[in-house]
């Protein structure tokens, strides 16, 4: 494996001025960590998370990993789908414990800015059995690090953006040979009233007899869509130095977002108020016993979440009608424990159990009976969810790796057969570290709360989808000390899910979820990465990512009217691809980022009409950044192009898109 090549420069993370042409060590082993015997993993290095203080961890996945983000608008929902399938076969923990909304199944990946994590990676397909279940997908795991400070410490970053965007930055350490202190706070506000081109409107142009001559696309300013988003994140570590370590993370969110029109709606942003606000608070408190040969780890947490959603409109006297008033509470108590044991230098055996207990209240405050009194329309349910499992993992020699992992997860009083999974890899040649990988798994979805007990239309009697997924590949890593690394992998996926939950129209006029499905997503991905120091001022990093992904419904038809069998699953693109490049020379940084989705069709009978399917586009950024060192602090300026080619583009139907736009950061690390 080889040790991570960075541009020998550090962001604005405080971690110190870069230069460039310092490539660290390139170290290759003959074999993986036995942890990571046969998983197709995608790790994120720090320069990435910490590339400017207005990206979120929806940013982060879109220029370099080749997953769909499904974006509904700037600062507002953005979901992640592994391989063909929806963003609630998606599992994303943060220090191990699952931050999926129990409602919606989901995570908006919006909220989570990327300054607040240190350590990021994906397990595509059958991966994601080692770290939880009902990962159909994948996971997305998140996590945080002491900041290895010594004495005190402080970085301030300013942001300023088009748009009268404004993101602070703040940042306080303070560490010693047992304690690792830090509090980091992300305050991001804008009016977000962008122009962009309205596709979904076409205006007439006309002649002195009012006879149509032309039409045009108008030229609109996005309404409604403003934000003011605050995150707060205490961490406290303490190292006995005896093999004890203990750790609390807290991490609390207050956001108020305006959700902004569509581009299909004609009427004045007066005439509307549609907001979504959100109080989250997430805690962690952990316990890490370790000794030469074996692991013991316990972990206890908390998350409440507070949702509003208030829409109200004018009915006509200039009186602002409440339509919705959706109150949302949901409470959430963790634990975990877990162990490892190495059995010599060929064995590693490994059990965990986690526990999460759901309270979930929600409601529309809005209904009025006919008597005048206030009918509360939602459910009050609490499910626990067990997760548990066990794991040999065993390498009789240096090139060999064999993984199987038996999983069980329990929700409420429901269970799963047992999930298996055998992971398999081997070193085919040490030139190169060429490695294979396989892997097969089977895994389970347990449906959210919503799909069961929303009102109307949540059905109780939903079956858990379930799925059995193969995976197979090769890489490489090749590279010279302080000169050159290169690597890369090709991986083959296959996947076939039953029971897929879909929510569809009913008689009565609402919609309820069923099991409808049945889905087979496969395709390929590949990956590349290279770090080339041209000189001890000049250096040079390129990465990137392509994936096929199709993803075909294979169930049968619901009526013979039922257009969606044998076709591409709705807003699955079935091309993907990212690409970044970096360019160091001294005290500067010169970063390129290229992303790429093919159509994505929003119906699922792929129908070719306007409103049918979403054209193919292409994002670039760009940014330059200096960095300055003086005897009393380091300061980084740096200026960002979002959209550099103006691109007209959308990535969910009617919802508007910026288009080019600028942002400026200014850094200060103090020298204590």
């Amino acid at each position: 494996m080889f040790s991570s090549v960075a541009l020998a420069q550090s962001s604005a993370s405080g971690d110190g001025v870069r230069r460039g042409g310092d490539i660290p060590e390139v170290r290759v082993y003959g074999q993986r960590p036995m942890k990571e015997i046969g998983t197709q993993q995608t790790k994120f290095d720090s320069l990435v998370l910490k590339e400017n203080i207005s990206l979120s961890m929806a940013d982060v996945l879109t220029f370099n990993s080749s997953l769909f983000v499904k974006s509904y608008g700037r600062a507002t929902l953005s979901t992640v789908a592994f391989r063909g399938t929806s963003p609630s076969h998606t599992q994303v923990t943060w220090n191990g414990m699952k931050i999926n909304n129990p409602m919606l199944g989901m995570t908006d990946f919006s909220m989570i800015p990327s300054y607040f994590i240190d350590d990021a990676s994906l397990l595509h397909g059958t991966s994601s059995v080692n770290e939880t279940g009902g990962g159909l997908g994948g996971a997305v795991r998140l996590a945080t690090k002491p900041a290895q400070a010594d004495g005190f410490g402080m970085q301030y970053v300013q942001g300023i953006g088009s748009f009268k965007t404004f993101d602070e930055f703040l940042r306080l350490t303070y560490g010693n040979e047992h304690w690792q202190v830090s509090l980091r706070a992300v305050y991001s506000s804008s009016p977000n009233d962008y122009k962009y081109r309205n596709h979904d409107k076409k205006l007439n142009i006309y002649d002195e007899d009012k006879n149509i001559i032309g039409q045009y696309y108008p030229i609109e300013r996005n309404r409604s869509g403003a934000f003011k988003d605050f995150h707060i994140l205490q961490e406290t570590y303490y190292n006995t130095g005896r093999g004890d370590k203990f750790g609390l993370q807290t991490w609390y969110t207050n956001s108020n977002r305006e959700l902004q029109m569509l581009t299909t709606d004609y009427g004045s942003d007066t005439d509307f108020e549609n907001r979504q606000r959100e109080h989250t608070f997430r805690g962690i408190l952990s316990w890490d016993h370790l000794r030469s040969n074996w692991k013991v780890a316990a972990n206890a947490g908390y998350v409440h979440t507070w949702l509003a959603y208030d829409y109200r409109r004018d009915v006509g006297n200039g009186n602002m009608q409440v339509m919705t008033r959706s109150r949302s509470k949901v409470n959430t108590f963790y634990g975990k424990v877990d162990g490892e044991y190495y059995l010599g230098e060929k064995w590693l055996l490994t059990a965990n159990l986690s526990a999460h207990q759901h309270f979930v209240t929600s409601a529309d405050k809005n209904i009025i009976r006919q008597d005048g009194n206030q009918a509360i329309v939602g459910y009050e349910k609490g499910r626990m969810e067990l997760s548990g499992s066990v794991s040999a993992k065993w390498r009789p020699n240096d090139r060999i790796g064999v993984s199987a992992v038996v999983r069980e997860d329990v929700y409420g009083h429901n269970s799963s057969p047992i999930i298996p999974a055998l992971f398999v890899d081997g070193v085919l040649s040490e030139r190169g570290n060429v490695m294979a990988k396989a892997s097969v798994s089977r895994n389970y979805r347990f449906p959210s709360l919503n799909d069961l007990y929303f009102l109307p239309g949540g059905n109780p009697d939903l079956r858990s989808e379930q799925g059995w997924t193969y995976d197979a590949g090769l890489s490489f890593e090749v590279g010279e000390s302080g000169l050159y690394s290169l690597s890369g992998s090709a991986t083959w996926f296959d996947s076939r899910i039953k029971d897929w939950i879909l929510w569809l129209p009913t008689p009565k006029g609402f919609f309820s979820p069923r099991n409808v499905k049945d889905v087979h997503a496969y395709g390929v991905e590949l990956k590349a990465d290279a770090n080339v120091a041209l000189s001890e001022e000049w250096s040079i990093a390129l990465n990137g990512s392509f994936s096929w992904t199709p993803s075909i419904n294979v169930g049968e038809k619901l009526s013979p009217a039922d257009m969606s069998v044998g076709k591409q699953l709705p807003y699955v693109p079935e091309y993907s691809s990212s690409v970044t490049g970096r360019i160091g020379w001294k005290q500067w940084s010169l970063l390129y980022k290229w992303c790429y989705y093919s159509e994505r069709y929003t119906m699922s009978s792929n129908d070719n009409t306007l409103s049918g399917k979403l054209p193919t586009y292409y994002m670039n950024n760009v940014t330059l950044e200096r960095l300055l060192s003086f005897s009393w602090a380091d300061l980084s300026i740096k200026g960002t192009i979002n959209n550099l080619f103006d691109e007209e583009y959308v990535s969910v139907l009617s919802r508007p898109m910026p288009g080019i736009n600028f942002e400026i950061f200014i850094g200060i690390t103090p020298k204590w």
